[in-house]
C-alpha cells in the first residue's frame, strides 16, 4: 500500500495515534459536515453521537452545504441523518481507538484533535447507474490522550468547617441597608444648588429715653440808670 501523506502537521508518535480511510464510498460534502461537527470532541462522546445518528434521534447540522436539507430539532437550522456516513466514521474511530490502545493510551481520555475529509478520485459507476460519477472521499483522524480538569461543583464556602464559617462571616464588610443606599443615590443625583447665606436679624437694643431736667429761667433785672436832675 502506498504511503499516505496526512494533512496534519506536527504529529508525535509517542503522544498521538491516527487512522485514515482512503477512497471511502461517501459523499465529500456529507463527510466534511460530519467532520466539522465531531472535531475537537471526546472520542467516546463522538461515537455516541454517531450511534444516535444511526437511530435518527440526533441530527448532524449542515452549516456549509445547506442547499437542500431541511430544518431539524435542536440548536441548528439545516440538518440531516447521514446513516451510511455515520457507520463509516464509526469504523474509522474504532481503528484509531485500537491504534491508541496498542500504544498504551487510556481510551476514555482520547480527544479528536484532527478530523479532516478530502475529495477522492471519482470513477464511473457500473450496472444500472453507469455513466454516473461515484462520489468518494478520504477521511483522516488524529487522537491524543488529554485529561480534562474536573469542574468543582461545591463552592469554597461549603467545604469550610463551621468554625471557619464564623471567621469567614466575621471578616465580611457590613452591608448597608437598602434604604440608606437609595437615599445616598438620590442625594448624589440631585444637582448642587448654591444658596446665599441669609443675614440673621439681630434684636435691636432699645435704650430708655432720658428726659432732661428743665431749669427754671432766672430773670435778672438790669440796673436802672439814675436820672440826674
Amino acid at each position: 500500500m502506498a504511503k499516505y501523506n496526512y494533512a496534519f502537521q506536527g504529529y508525535d508518535e509517542q503522544l498521538m495515534a491516527r487512522a485514515v480511510g482512503r477512497d471511502v464510498n461517501v459523499s465529500p460534502k456529507i463527510a466534511i459536515e460530519v467532520s466539522n461537527f465531531l472535531r475537537f470532541k471526546n472520542l467516546q462522546k463522538a461515537k455516541q453521537i454517531l450511534e444516535n445518528v444511526q437511530e435518527k434521534t440526533q441530527a448532524v447540522p449542515f452549516k456549509r452545504f445547506t442547499n437542500g436539507p431541511g430544518h431539524r430539532r435542536g440548536k441548528m437550522a439545516a440538518g440531516r441523518y447521514p446513516v451510511k456516513a455515520a457507520g463509516i466514521f464509526l469504523k474509522l474511530f474504532e481503528n484509531a481507538e485500537i491504534n491508541a490502545q496498542n500504544k498504551g493510551f487510556n481510551t476514555g481520555n482520547l480527544k479528536i484533535i484532527h478530523l479532516c475529509s478530502h475529495i477522492a478520485s471519482r470513477p464511473m459507476r457500473h450496472g444500472r447507474k453507469k455513466r454516473c460519477v461515484n462520489k468518494r472521499a478520504h477521511i483522516e483522524i488524529v487522537v491524543q490522550e488529554i485529561v480534562e480538569p474536573k469542574k468543582e461543583k461545591r463552592s469554597q464556602k461549603s467545604n469550610l468547617k463551621k468554625s471557619d464559617l464564623t471567621k469567614f462571616e466575621s471578616t465580611k464588610p457590613e452591608a448597608k441597608p437598602v434604604a440608606e443606599k437609595s437615599v445616598e443615590k438620590k442625594e448624589k443625583a440631585k444637582p448642587e444648588v448654591k444658596t446665599e447665606a441669609k443675614v440673621e436679624d439681630k434684636p435691636v437694643e432699645v435704650k430708655p429715653e432720658v428726659k432732661e431736667e428743665v431749669k427754671p429761667e432766672v430773670k435778672t433785672e438790669e440796673p436802672k440808670e439814675e436820672v440826674k436832675e
